[in-house]
């Protein structure tokens, strides 16, 4: 696939004009599956993986970008299309929301997609947790909805669409595909001989254009989860880290 980023420990979107990564697993302590090609891994999960690792790898990953680790916004994500008001600590939900300085926001993801989002002159960013039901359900409309009721504006608003599993790799049932075209996004459906696929990056730029946002303020980063350099729940078969998509102001008090 196109790639707009290196291989690093951080890939970046050049439309987001505020601290945000989406992770690899390359640059942390995690051993194990959770390794990465040529060394100790960046995993971000700790319901498997050495909870004290983790601790560390997200401590490396809130540093890099200049916040506090304690002053993380995280989800127990349900693939829903529910977007909270973030607070430091563990909230249900998929999609995040925030005015305040210094929190950093953050999703996980294994082959779903992340979606960041940003208006710096309102002072307000969103994350979300974008796999095929939130995709379907139009979770990044949502924070974009949640944004605007915060005083962004659709047409300052811009968004990142991070690593997740590319259509060429991601066969769904018929059920799935069905949906998807009952929906309005049916030319996200990839038919091929081995069965319907679907094209989540794709249908999420067209879920945020039909939300107002300008085709030149989004971005997609071109890289499938599949790849050696991310973790992959299906590649994996089910045993595997996940990478962070993290957003958030910069400074210490509210904004």
């Amino acid at each position: 696939m196109p790639s707009h980023t290196d291989v690093l420990m951080f890939l970046r979107s050049p439309v987001l004009p505020v601290p945000h990564a989406f992770t690899t697993r390359v640059g942390g302590v995690s051993q194990g599956p959770y390794s990465a090609q040529h060394g100790a891994g960046l995993n971000l999960d700790d319901r498997e993986d050495d909870p004290q690792a983790v601790a560390e790898n997200r401590r490396r990953v809130a540093a890099a970008l200049g916040f506090d680790p304690a002053r993380i916004a995280r989800l127990h994500q349900v693939h829903g299309t529910d977007v909270v008001a973030a607070r430091p600590g563990v909230q249900e939900g998929d999609a995040l929301v925030s005015t305040q300085a210094g929190l950093l926001l953050a999703i996980g993801t294994a082959d779903c997609y992340p979606v960041l989002l940003a208006d710096v002159e309102a002072g307000v960013v969103g994350a979300a947790h974008a796999g095929w039901r939130g995709t379907l359900g139009r979770i990044a409309a949502r924070v974009v909805e949640a944004l605007v009721e915060r005083g962004a504006s659709p047409n300052r608003i811009c968004a990142a669409v991070g690593p997740g599993i590319c259509g060429e790799r991601y066969p769904v049932g018929a059920d799935v595909a069905q949906q998807f075209q009952e929906a309005g996004l049916g030319e996200f459906v990839l038919e091929r001989a081995t069965g319907p696929h679907l094209d989540l990056a794709g249908a999420n730029r067209a879920v945020l254009l039909a939300a107002g946002l300008p085709a030149e303020n989004i971005w997609l980063s071109g890289r499938c989860s599949t790849e050696p350099d991310f973790y992959s729940y299906r590649r994996d078969a089910g045993r595997t880290g996940r990478m962070w998509a993290v957003i958030g102001l910069p400074g210490g008090g509210a904004a």
